[in-house]
């Protein structure tokens, strides 16, 4: 009974040994890593908006849709225009802003936890250009203060030992007729011999790349110095020349008819060698448009659409940040020069000002 009874319990342990040798390693099954794929098949559906025969590149708003199919993803990353984005949903848009048609790469990466596969596309882009801003001129009476502020003053000469004294009086600026006049008087006014205007957007409107242009007839009479130009916007913490200065009109009256277009930047400020100049006719007597049209890789200036001056832009200039826009008449100084002893007056007239994305 006894060698029966041992028998009996060995069996019975065995039997205990056995179940916890199964249940634990069914417990370990039970814990095992679920098998992890990289997504397959990845496709890319690129839909250009307002595409047909007759506009293959789209209708200019410069906006597509990006259907992303791949089985197994979880998530996406999407580089485009040098911009990531990441996203769980399978479909996204993006819009272009730079004016003109372009192609342009778009990289799709799919994920499944730390397995991925990725594709590319390429897509030709048109966008229209937008205007963003403008002063048509068209109401009589005191610039807009909304869009303009002015500098007052001497400014000890502004840096360039100019002569005038800039005021926002009626007598230096006013619109009229459709046009504003920015008139350069000889009185002696506040220790001055001259006034004048200078009236900038700073405060109220800035930009970063797009085209600036000005339609505009010039004065006549030696050390007469108009201007149109950008300013960077970051000039009250990053001085002079640090912040940029983008010249796309100056133009003397000692030297009539040439036209001066210049970029001042740190080591290349004051007598710029970043400049260049284009003779045209009638100045004085003719509009003629005035423009420039930046971006990150140039900025190219133009007279009557005559492309005659391009400055290779790059991310070590000062020209990657938003600018404002300055409208001003100097006399004498250091650029305009010797002031005629007959000069009385003489008016810088302006059809207006436009900017565009």
């Amino acid at each position: 009974m006894k060698i029966i009874n041992l028998i009996n319990r060995a069996g019975v342990f065995t039997l205990i040994l056995l179940f916890v040798f199964q249940s634990c390693s069914s417990n370990n099954d039970s814990t095992e890593d679920p098998v992890v794929v990289a997504p397959d098949k990845i496709s890319l559906q690129v839909d250009v908006v307002g595409k047909t025969a007759e506009m293959p590149n789209g209708d200019g708003s410069g906006k597509i849709s990006l259907k992303i199919e791949a089985a197994n993803a979880k998530s996406y990353k999407i580089v485009v225009n040098n911009e990531t984005k990441e996203i769980t949903a399978n479909t996204f848009a993006y819009e272009f802003t730079e004016p003109g048609t372009k192609s342009y790469t778009i990289d799709v990466t799919a994920f499944n936890g730390i397995k991925y596969t990725h594709t590319t596309a390429t897509v030709n882009i048109f966008v229209a250009r937008k205007l963003i801003w403008s002063d048509e001129f068209n109401t009589d009476g005191a610039p807009d203060s909304s869009k303009w502020g002015y500098d007052l003053g001497t400014g000890n000469g502004f840096g360039n030992n100019e002569l005038q004294y800039y005021t926002n009086r009626t007598e230096n600026v006013r619109i009229d007729n459709g046009t504003l006049k920015i008139t350069a008087i000889r009185e002696d006014y506040q220790g001055s011999k001259y006034t004048s205007t200078r009236m900038l957007t700073k405060g109220k409107f800035s930009f970063k790349y797009g085209r600036a242009e000005v339609r505009a007839k010039l004065p006549v009479g030696g050390g007469t110095w108009p201007a149109f130009w950008l300013l960077g916007d970051n000039i009250d913490t990053v001085p002079w020349p640090a912040c940029g200065e983008i010249d796309i009109l100056e133009s003397v009256g000692n030297n009539p008819d040439v036209i001066h277009s210049s970029l001042h930047s740190p080591g290349r400020s004051g007598n710029t060698p970043d400049t260049k100049t284009i003779k045209i006719a009638n100045t004085a007597t003719e509009f003629h448009i005035y423009a420039a049209e930046w971006s990150a890789e140039s900025i190219k200036f133009y007279v009557d659409d005559t492309l005659f001056y391009t400055f290779k832009n790059s991310s070590s200039t000062p020209f990657n940040e938003k600018f404002f826009v300055i409208l001003n008449f100097a006399m004498g100084g250091n650029f305009g020069g010797a002031v005629d002893p007959n000069f009385k007056s003489a008016t810088y007239e302006v059809d207006y000002v436009r900017v565009y994305n």
